[in-house]
């Protein structure tokens, strides 16, 4: 998950001095200023309703141990649509923005799988397998005592930036539902670098950007519970997505003294609704201290004035280091600057069928509800979606959720009832072919009626093979063997069996 947390873009140094900072900082508010500016006088880019992906993948060897060698398989792959990651058993994929109506869809599907499996052949090449899975099982703290960071000044500004903030080492705690618990020490942001995820984008006009965040937020919730995929971590069973909280955790600025304070975390899932994109950037700069000071020479307000969009560089720099599960994001291209809300709560894998199904049904319902003369988070506070969001994280698909109308209610339950038929509409609002919904809503539907996500797959997986005979650490591995074999044949998993 880190490569969007500086935007993808590199640095080029791996420290800071104070005059940097100072002269960061106040190029930080200027940026503000201007986007301010902006929002009130300038056009943004919008034709018809764009959407992006990235996929967050892992690299193992032949005994699904992580391989660290993402260097050597990126150099094989020879594709600039993959890129480096936070450790060097990451890499990401990333798919260009197209729209959403028609067929588009399966063709992206078709384009995924035959780019993957072209990449998959390259990497073979390097020793590696690429698996797609919201955590690697498999990832035990020794693999972090050599070299694990990637090849990167950013990588290494983060890290640094992150522990030089908190002043103190990361201590990790997470119990799972059996009473399995992970707690322990950590000097390094290693551990985040076992959360992969599929972000999802979508371009949206300015007025309607906070409509469509405030959806999202709301969304969250069943999303995750529907997608989770991440029920393992340094040999422990734990939550269902372990992911949201160890990523919260690992990536945690404050000493326990800060935490006591109120002071918010850098993983945020924020505190309100919105009334404008501007609100999310104005508490990223009032609340958040910078922790990458890498300034430009542009003067924003000589090219506003010009009639050029400024690149804005240093605020864009400064929100991707605060890491909200719906991330609001400014951008250029062409000329033209366009918004996005950027949904970053779902794991990676387990197929690219699960993938665009996750997808689908996320487009469906954000743009019914984001068009609703009522909406959503007009009869919920933010307060319940957030606990929503918690209780997706720790118990998946079994999660009992708050919606209105509809009082507390089982995951499952909820998406049959109520936003399946919603993501229906919405799909067909956006134009998109009725193969495409009966496809991709099926997987939906599917998981719903069988109870069965990645995490449930996993977790029975591992059980059986304990079974077997088999001690934590080989179960993992088979697990994941056989869930590779599974991924590469594209079948939802829904409809894996249990070894």
């Amino acid at each position: 998950m880190c490569k969007g947390l500086v935007m993808g873009v590199e640095v080029t140094a791996q420290s800071y001095t104070r005059e940097e900072r100072q002269r960061y900082r106040e190029k930080v508010r200027l940026n503000l200023d201007v986007f301010e500016r902006m929002l009130n006088q300038s056009s943004f880019e919008f034709d018809r309703p764009i959407t992006g992906l990235e996929i967050e993948l892992n690299l193992v060897d032949a005994t699904f141990q992580p391989h660290f060698h993402n260097k050597a398989v990126l150099e094989a792959i020879a594709d600039p649509a993959y890129q480096t990651e936070l450790a060097r058993y990451n890499i990401e994929l990333n798919v260009p923005p197209r729209p959403l109506p028609g067929d588009t869809a399966l063709e992206l599907e078709q384009e995924l799988r035959d780019n993957l499996n072209r990449a998959s052949d390259r990497a073979a090449s390097q020793g590696s397998k690429i698996v797609a899975i919201g955590m690697l099982p498999t990832i035990m703290p020794e693999h972090y005592e050599g070299e694990w960071i990637s090849e990167s000044n950013r990588y290494t500004a983060l890290q640094d930036s992150v522990l030089g903030a908190r002043g103190e080492d990361i201590y990790l705690d997470i119990e799972g539902p059996t009473g399995e618990r992970l707690a322990t020490y950590c000097d390094t942001l290693a551990p985040e670098s076992a959360c992969t995820s599929v972000q999802l984008h979508l371009q949206v006009p300015p007025l309607e950007f906070a409509d469509h965040w405030n959806a999202a937020q709301a969304l969250s919730a069943p999303q995750l519970a529907l997608a989770a995929n991440s029920p393992f971590f340094f040999g422990k069973r734990l939550h269902a997505e372990t992911r949201i909280e160890l990523f919260t955790q690992a990536c945690d600025t404050r000493p326990v003294e800060l935490k006591n304070q109120g002071v918010r975390p850098r993983v945020w899932f924020g505190e309100r609704w919105i009334t404008s994109i501007f609100d999310l950037f104005e508490e990223n700069v009032r609340y958040f201290p910078t922790l990458l000071a890498e300034s430009t020479d542009e003067d924003p307000v000589a090219m506003l004035e010009a009639g050029v969009a400024p690149a804005l560089a240093e605020l864009r720099l400064h929100n991707g280091t605060i890491y909200r599960w719906n991330r609001p994001i400014y951008d250029v291209v062409g000329g033209k600057p366009h918004l996005r809300v950027e949904n970053r709560v779902l794991p990676a894998g387990p197929t690219i069928a699960d993938v665009m199904a996750n997808a689908a049904f996320y487009y469906g319902v954000i743009r019914v509800l984001a068009h609703e003369d009522r909406p959503v988070w007009t009869k919920m506070s933010f307060a319940a979606a957030e606990e929503n969001f918690r209780r997706a994280a720790r118990d998946g698909i079994d999660a009992k959720l708050y919606w209105p109308g509809f009082g507390e209610v089982n995951a499952d339950e909820l998406v049959l009832r109520h936003l399946l038929p919603m993501a229906h509409e919405g799909l067909e609002l956006w134009g998109v072919s009725q193969s495409v919904r009966d496809r991709y809503l099926g997987i939906i539907e599917g998981r719903c009626t069988s109870g069965v996500n990645g995490a449930v797959w996993a977790t029975r997986a591992v059980e059986s093979l304990e079974a077997s005979g088999l001690d934590r650490s080989a179960a993992l591995a088979k697990m994941l063997e056989v869930y590779a074999s599974h991924m590469d044949v594209n079948e939802p998993v829904h409809t894996w069996p249990i070894p």
